[in-house]
């Protein structure tokens, strides 16, 4: 059998290998003249885009966080201060993963879930990318050496010095200044999203809330060279931020003080008043709050403490409402003599019960429920410094409550007047209208009777009451509440134009007949038990006092009272009357007005009344004689002897 052999085209081989060597070479030119192109392109064309888009992973353009102004008291006393602190920072874009970053953290330092769960709330409420966003407020210096000596394995984290806000007077001034805390995102959608850059807090009630914008300052910036690991390696530029602007308050410290330790154990509101400004001297609350709490994140099991139902710390009881009782009977006695219901010398005689025409209920004096008795003779003046009821009662009938509704508004009752503190209650000044507006029924004569000594529908704040007391101390001519003083710790005072018309009275003496007779209220101690000032014995009689004061008390039902009650009985705190004073002194020339509400007191005269003088004497006298600056002016109608000497 013959074998086949095959034999090779080596020419056609040749062809072959030749043919796919071209094309290979051409393919590999064409991606090698491509890859050149491209290199052309990136590195000439496109050269400053991508060294810009370099530079960015390296050079970063973050906010400077302005320093917050400083608040002073009257004196020069720091309120609010910025106290340097250590925070624990992460930026998100250079933290490669957050969650092992978070792990390794909780093992070098506290970080309890809650502060897990706060930082998680601030990531999301960042303004813009970049921004450094709080882990942990106030580490300590062992923590800092954990983080420290960890930093390689924490891309992204870093340690800040940062000014911290902290409050030297604590709860002294808590419900005035108010506090600063974490942006809400309600907040966000409102403030201006660059001057905010870097900002995690602002103020949140009171002084810092309402000043914010002034206190805030505006954002600066600086452009720094970061490594891989997002640490700072060198700052390029740095335009300063313009740090906020410190601010002076009317408050006085040392008065604020004595108010709180004036209240004891009570629960209770005391504003102070300057009557040649309207400056608040002192606003207390009290139980109150320490805002420190809330400034590095309150806790919730400090929060839950401030949730108690019968102390309410965080509730303002000097801009609360209350039922102000007999505080309101001399300015509804001014309106008497101005419409001309009534005259100085009109009288009635008081039994200690009153019926209106064709009414079955009675209405009682205060002294009923003491001795069943009333007032014997009884005119405005003796109305007042008694506090007699009865008198009033019998006005009420002869005037309609919108005469009493349009000469209170007069006064600031029913609105509110203050300049800078905007959470101040409107308390509650009825009128026929307002009851058939607000509940849909009628007015009923009753009702005025109620009105006419501060009870039934009526309500004021301890801050209406001061300002009523204030204006009453300087003769209608308004000063509007306001807690800032000046800006800035050298300039002037800010002077204030009142947007409220001064009180005219048709007869201007009555203004010194009803100062008169509050003074008679704590000084009028002859006469026997039917002639005495109500609170003669409680603030005079056992205690000399260095100058003339003006008040008028007030006891505000809590629960009505059977005619039958035993008031010998012991009542549950709950039930408890409220006790209110207000007052201003000295009479002749009067610096400081106040009012002063204490929570189920029971007695205005007995027991506020003595408060609000503590709170006089503290600001006018000093070793039980008035302060220099207190000194009332010689009268120029009598020449000094010094002056008729040879």
């Amino acid at each position: 059998m013959t074998d086949r052999y095959t034999f090779k085209d080596h020419s056609r081989e040749r062809h072959l290998f030749l043919s796919r060597l071209v094309v290979g070479g051409s393919v590999a030119l064409i991606l090698l003249v491509i890859l050149i192109t491209r290199l052309v392109y990136l590195q000439v064309y496109q050269h400053e885009y991508y060294s810009t888009k370099s530079d960015n992973y390296r050079i970063h353009i973050q906010p400077v966080v302005p320093t917050r102004g400083l608040i002073y008291d009257r004196n020069g006393v720091l309120l609010a201060e910025n106290k340097p602190s250590y925070t624990l920072t992460l930026v998100k874009e250079n933290a490669q993963d957050i969650t092992a970053s978070l792990d390794l953290i909780k093992s070098l330092i506290t970080f309890s879930p809650e502060d897990e769960e706060k930082f998680y709330t601030r990531l999301k409420r960042r303004p813009v990318p970049y921004s450094a966003v709080p882990l942990r407020f106030n580490l300590t210096e062992e923590e800092i050496a954990n983080i420290a000596v960890n930093q390689f394995q924490l891309p992204g984290i870093s340690i800040e010095a940062q000014l911290v806000r902290s409050y030297p007077k604590g709860e002294l001034m808590a419900h005035a200044l108010g506090y600063v805390a974490s942006i809400s995102e309600e907040e966000l959608k409102t403030l201006d999203p660059v001057n905010y850059s870097g900002t995690d807090q602002m103020g949140k009630m009171g002084v810092e809330k309402f000043y914010e914008d002034i206190l805030h300052g505006t954002v600066g910036y600086e452009t720094v060279e970061k490594n891989a690991r997002g640490q700072i390696m060198k700052v390029l530029d740095r335009t300063d931020p313009i740090p906020g602007q410190d601010i002076v308050l009317n408050l006085d410290s040392e008065l604020q003080q004595a108010a709180v330790e004036a209240l004891g154990d009570f629960r209770g509101g005391i504003v102070a008043l300057d009557p040649a400004t309207g400056g608040v001297l002192a606003m207390v609350s009290k139980p109150s709050f320490d805002p420190n709490l809330f400034v590095g994140g309150i806790s919730k099991t400090d929060y839950a403490k401030l949730q108690d139902r019968t102390q309410t710390p965080l509730f303002n009881r000097a801009l609360g409402r209350y039922s102000p009782g007999s505080t309101v009977k001399p300015f509804i006695g001014l309106a008497a003599l101005d419409t001309g219901l009534r005259t100085r010398e009109y009288q009635i005689s008081d039994p200690g019960l009153y019926r209106l025409e064709g009414d079955r209920h009675i209405y009682h004096d205060w002294t009923w429920w003491d001795n069943r008795s009333g007032h014997d003779v009884v005119n405005l003046e003796k109305a007042i410094y008694q506090s007699c009821d009865i008198y009033f009662f019998d006005l009420a009938a002869d005037m309609s409550i919108d005469t009493m509704h349009d000469f209170l508004t007069r006064f600031g009752f029913g609105r509110n007047t203050s300049v800078d503190i905007p959470q101040a209650n409107s308390g509650v000044l009825p009128s026929k209208k307002w009851k058939l507006e607000t509940i849909g029924e009628p007015w009923y004569p009753g009702e005025t009777l109620n009105s006419s000594i501060g009870q039934g529908y009526t309500e004021a704040t301890p801050l209406q009451l001061a300002t009523a007391a204030m204006l009453m101390a300087n003769k209608g001519q308004w000063r509007q509440p306001a807690l800032l003083k000046r800006i800035g710790l050298n300039s002037e005072d800010i002077v204030r134009i009142s947007e409220e018309p001064n009180i005219l009275l048709k007869n201007p003496d009555d203004w010194n007949f009803m100062s008169n007779a509050m003074s008679e209220v704590v000084h009028k101690g002859t006469g026997g038990y039917r002639n005495t000032g109500t609170a003669y014995s409680y603030l005079v009689r056992n205690n000399p006092i260095a100058y003339r004061m003006a008040g008028k008390s007030g006891t505000a039902q809590v629960v009505n009272m059977a005619p039958s009650f035993d008031t010998n009985a012991e009542v549950p705190e709950q039930y408890r009357d409220h006790a209110l004073f207000i007052a201003f002194a000295p009479v002749e020339d009067p610096k400081i007005a106040v009012a002063v509400f204490l929570e189920h007191g029971v007695g205005g005269s007995g027991v506020a009344g003595p408060v609000a003088r503590k709170i006089l004497d503290a600001y006018l006298t000093a070793n039980g004689q008035l302060k220099p600056e207190f000194q009332p002016p010689p009268n120029p109608a009598t020449p000094l002897i010094s002056s008729l000497l040879p």
